[in-house]
């Protein structure tokens, strides 16, 4: 083959039952940089489950290229295979894969495999180890509701738990599904609440339509995106009004455009906001109701 390579890049991420795993896709960054860096250009194929608008191998057509890099995970199974029948005319190469068995057809079809680890040979990094870095989105404690069945027709629970999780998937941000309910039996469940204050003190955010999320979050010092799911507005509304929190949404205004606008207040000015509120939990400046139990234990305060 003469002058430039002409480079697809594919991998068990391109297959059509295949899944994109974190460490699949940042290998891939990997090979990505050293081939720009390089000069070479490359496609990458992805599956149509994980990236609908992506290159699908459906669309390819196989002599557009000269070789074949096949990178990450297990070099094993009949999808490999078939690359290496469909793809017969390229040069392919495995990078930064495991083999398994390195008699089978799967690895033998490749003209070249530098894998991460083999039989007999000494490992190398995962290429994920020293892809890009990549910039740090914030990270985003998700706590809601499906249950109060006491406010009766009032409820929008459901269509507020729809609206703003599919918000969220699409914002960059990392998102941390949270239960306040507390679990000493289910390990993904916080045991005590100094567990769950562990976790939400290390958060960037909270979106939240329970009334605990909001109070907890900004107990730890953290801006909360609270969204009140009752129609009418009921004790979410009432809390943020008692704490002095403004980013609330009614369940009647819950739209994208009231969730971006304190989206972005609470990741600016809010933080800071949050952090006083949450001292002023700590040093007792903020009363609550346990301040008047006392007087209401006194003989004759009943009456």
């Amino acid at each position: 083959m003469h002058g430039r390579p002409r480079i697809l890049l594919t991998g068990w991420f391109s297959f059509l039952d295949g899944e994109a795993t974190a460490g699949d896709v940042l290998a891939l960054h990997r090979v990505q940089d050293v081939l720009g860096r390089a000069g070479h250009a490359y496609d990458v194929v992805w599956s149509p489950g994980f990236r609908a608008d992506g290159l699908h191998f459906e669309d390819v057509d196989p002599q557009a290229y000269s070789h074949l890099v096949f990178v990450c995970g297990p070099v094993h199974g009949p999808q490999v295979e078939e690359l290496h029948r469909r793809f017969a005319h390229c040069v392919r190469i495995a990078v930064g894969t495991s083999v398994i068995d390195p008699g089978s057809p799967a690895v033998t079809g490749f003209h070249r495999v530098l894998a991460r680890d083999a039989p007999d040979v000494e490992p190398t990094k995962d290429l994920a180890a020293r892809a890009p870095a990549l910039p740090v989105p914030p990270v985003v404690g998700v706590v809601l509701t499906h249950g109060q069945q006491e406010y009766g027709r009032q409820r929008r629970h459901a269509e507020a738990a729809e609206e703003i999780t599919r918000w969220l998937a699409g914002r960059d941000c990392a998102r941390l599904e949270l239960e306040t309910r507390l679990d000493a039996h289910d390990w993904r469940l916080s045991a005590t609440p100094a567990q769950l204050q562990s976790v939400l003190a290390r958060l960037d955010l909270v979106v939240t339509d329970r009334l605990h999320g909001l109070v907890l979050a900004l107990r730890a010092g953290i801006p909360a995106l609270a969204v009140d799911p009752v129609a009418g507005g009921a004790k979410v509304t009432a809390q943020a009004h008692a704490c002095g929190w403004p980013a609330l949404v009614p369940a009647e205004r819950l739209d994208v455009r009231h969730l971006e606008r304190w989206w972005d207040w609470c990741l600016g000015p809010g933080r800071e906001t949050a952090r006083r509120i949450g001292a002023g939990f700590r040093d007792g400046a903020v009363p609550d109701s346990a301040d008047r139990l006392v007087e209401a234990l006194a003989p004759g305060a009943e009456g």
